[in-house]
């Protein structure tokens, strides 16, 4: 009788994630190999690693899946409400990885420690996010706020917003940044007049716009380092 299931461990021993992951790392594996970790089984007709293949093809790629609800995710093919909670609390935990650090006291030496913080949490969604990280005196985090949350393609936030959440956590300094769900963080026209006016309003209260990031789905922009901070 044919098995319901296609098991990780009926596929050739060099071809299985888990063994491959052990041998080589988490990093050596692709996408569909950490998803089909998470899957563990497949169905009577396809591999666990074949339905996290499809899954990816078929939702546009990572970004889109981590944005899914678990009901759209049971909505494709081969995944269950059970795989779908699986997915889900992998990529919750994988976004509470990159919140916790705000937990410990971190400092901020460069654009780089700002996006070490950011980058994960922003890269993969869809619509933009505008997030300001409040510095002490120290340039210690001392607090993170999402201000405002846009369409696909504009994300609108008025200086006095910032700066209410700012002076609240008595803040002497703030980095700015928010994502582009196109995956290009080039600055654009908007972004560079808004980075202008948060600049001139931190003059007027006292509090120090340090940065504004641009995160992309790989990489990012430091508007300080190009030079466009106003």
């Amino acid at each position: 009788m044919e098995s319901q299931t296609l098991m990780l461990r009926d596929l050739p021993h060099e071809e299985r994630p888990r063994e491959r992951m052990m041998q080589y790392g988490a990093e050596s594996l692709s996408q569909a190999e950490l998803l089909a970790i998470l899957l563990r089984t497949g169905t009577r007709r396809e591999s666990a690693i074949g339905i996290a293949q499809r899954m990816l093809s078929q939702v546009g790629g990572l970004r889109q899946l981590a944005d899914l609800s678990i009901k759209e995710l049971t909505l494709i093919k081969g995944i269950g409400p059970a795989k779908a909670i699986q997915l889900k609390a992998g990529i919750e935990l994988g976004r509470r990885m990159s919140n916790s650090r705000l937990n410990q006291l971190v400092t901020i030496r460069s654009p780089y420690d700002a996006a070490d913080i950011l980058t994960e949490q922003l890269r993969y969604l869809q619509k933009e996010h505008f997030v300001c990280l409040f510095l002490n005196t120290k340039n210690h985090v001392i607090a993170q706020e999402t201000l405002s949350m846009g369409s696909l393609n504009a994300s609108i936030v008025h200086p006095r917003e910032v700066f209410r959440a700012a002076i609240k956590c008595s803040s002497a300094s703030i980095i700015c940044a928010h994502n582009h769900p196109s995956g290009d963080p080039t600055p654009s026209p908007e972004d560079i007049s808004l980075t202008s006016r948060l600049v001139q309003a931190g003059e007027i209260v006292g509090i120090d716009v340090l940065d504004h990031l641009i995160i992309g789905d790989s990489s990012f922009v430091s508007m300080k380092e190009k030079g466009l901070m106003g």
